[in-house]
């Protein structure tokens, strides 16, 4: 039995035998109700990392925790996701991605109630590191689903522009979301919205997503899980640190080279390991490495959208913040149109080496564009704009991106192919937070010496520290058009189906 894109059945969904309660996974139309079923899981995941930005202030009140740690709430959950994501990804393709969907998308609701109902600091940290522990199982699930149910060249171009829009837009949707959840009900509900979202795609899931699990089961990779989880662990909470104390203390620099040493380590392993977490054929192809490439630099940039954006509407402009999230919205919707257009049309005819590198210089502009706010800007001419320009950027590089990192992968690998997906993003937002957050308070506190500290002067300090991470933004996003233009294959992407009957590749 093969599919419509000739591929062994066993390949559409699993590596594993069909069974046959629920329905037909290669019915065109129950493909899309998957894509539904795994774009909601994508958009908890994704919209989690802004919408309890929004929730932060109204939690630190009503906890009594302190400015300085505040911090915890975001960093807990990107040290758990950020650093679990390879190991979560490889136990995907071990036990099945069906197994591995449900328990993370229930383990994430579980957790987000936790933080709701957390009556101190201690208990909504410990929620949101478990909110990170269980998405880093559900996020390379949901992408290695939609990597193994869509195989046929033009679905699959339409599944990751749909999927890349969900996860570039995630973020701003987060933003309006907690705006209205928060000012209009309680911080509480913008960690128990996760629960509404989870009931309705596990229901979809139990009927939809075909269970199995590969016949095979090589024996997981300990001592690769190790070595990385602790060397992506400690370059994270290296950046972290960065944000409250200087580049010279060792919590910092330790920690950053202790990282690096680990992960180079890491890769060294690779090379040995009869079982290894992350094979190197998956990494080595320029295509997929050149998307994981774009992936990481585009994370990093995209929080000078996301973060200082959002400072300069509410604390300069003084926007609500329901009124904030709003202003994004059109960012959102030319994302999500441009993105279904790329991976349709742009990409099949003219490949990524034109489309990716020039989303790159969009964002670059976009950025630069950004740097002229000043505090008698106003929206349509100075904001709108800009933002539109940076959201066909974004649909230029992520449903492109997405695509091309998981394409071509072998069912065994689709797991761990779609963590370092995940994981390039998660890392670079990471890193790029850190940086542009310390770089900005530099830059204000530069601007403040010898100066009267008035609330003139202190505006025009903000301002400074914004127009900073604007800049350092855009250099992230030229960066990002330089490797992707020398690494991106010429022409079109071949798409070739996958022989589940093959031989093992080799690791290198």
């Amino acid at each position: 039995m093969t599919t419509s894109s000739g591929q062994p059945a066993g390949a559409a969904i699993t590596t594993g035998a069909r069974h046959k309660r629920g329905p037909d996974p290669d019915h065109p139309s129950h493909r899309w109700w998957v894509l539904g079923v795994i774009g909601l899981a994508q958009l908890m995941v994704v919209l989690d990392a802004t919408i309890v930005n929004i929730a932060l202030p109204s939690a630190q009140a009503d906890l009594g925790f302190s400015d300085g740690n505040r911090q915890w709430i975001v960093t807990a959950y990107a040290l758990a996701f950020g650093s679990l994501l390879l190991l979560g990804g490889r136990v995907a393709d071990l036990i099945g991605r069906k197994r591995v969907f449900l328990i993370g998308l229930v383990g994430f609701a579980l957790a987000s109630a936790l933080g709701g109902m957390a009556s101190n600091f201690g208990m909504l940290v410990s929620a949101r590191a478990l909110q990170g522990v269980f998405g880093a199982m559900l996020a390379p699930a949901a992408l290695s689903l939609l990597t193994t149910t869509f195989t046929e060249p033009k679905e699959r171009a339409k599944a990751f522009g749909i999927y890349g829009a969900i996860a570039g837009a995630g973020g701003a949707v987060g933003l309006l979301l907690g705006g209205i959840l928060t000012e209009y009900l309680d911080w509480r509900w913008c960690l128990y919205v996760n629960l509404i979202i989870a009931v309705i795609a596990f229901a979809g899931a139990v009927r939809l997503l075909q269970p199995g699990a590969p016949a095979d089961r090589p024996k997981l990779d300990v001592p690769g899980t190790i070595l990385v989880s602790a060397g992506l662990f400690c370059i994270v909470y290296g950046f972290s640190n960065a944000e409250t104390h200087a580049w010279s203390s060792f919590q910092t620099w330790g920690f950053l080279v202790a990282g690096a040493i680990l992960v180079a380590a890491f890769a060294w392993w690779q090379t040995r390991a009869e079982h290894p977490l992350l094979p190197l054929r998956v990494i080595l192809d320029r295509d997929r490495g050149a998307s994981f490439l774009a992936m990481f630099i585009s994370g990093a940039g995209m929080f000078g959208v996301f973060l200082f954006l959002t400072y300069y509407l509410q604390q300069s402009l003084h926007y609500t913040p329901v009124k904030t999230g709003l202003a994004f919205l059109p960012m959102v919707a030319v994302m999500v149109v441009v993105s279904v257009i790329t991976t349709n049309n742009l990409v099949p005819r003219f490949g990524a080496k034109p489309i990716v590198p020039t989303g790159m210089g969009l964002g670059a502009a976009a950025m630069v564009w950004l740097t002229a706010l000043d505090l008698t800007s106003s929206y349509v001419p100075h904001v709108l704009f800009p933002l539109m320009v940076m959201g066909l950027g974004m649909g230029l590089i992520f449903a492109p991106g997405m695509s091309l990192a998981t394409s071509g992968v072998a069912a065994h690998d689709a797991g761990v192919a779609s963590a370092m997906v995940n994981t390039s993003q998660q890392v670079g937002g990471s890193i790029g937070t850190a940086l542009l957050n310390t770089l900005a308070t530099s830059a204000a506190t530069s601007y403040l010496v010898g100066k009267q500290p008035t609330p003139a002067v202190q505006a025009q300090a903000q301002l400074e520290s914004y127009s900073t991470a604007y800049w350092w933004s855009a250099g992230f996003f030229l960066v990002g058009l330089l490797v992707t233009v020398v690494l991106y294959r010429r022409g079109a992407p071949q798409i070739h189906p996958v022989d589940e009957d093959a031989a093992p590749a080799v690791h290198m």
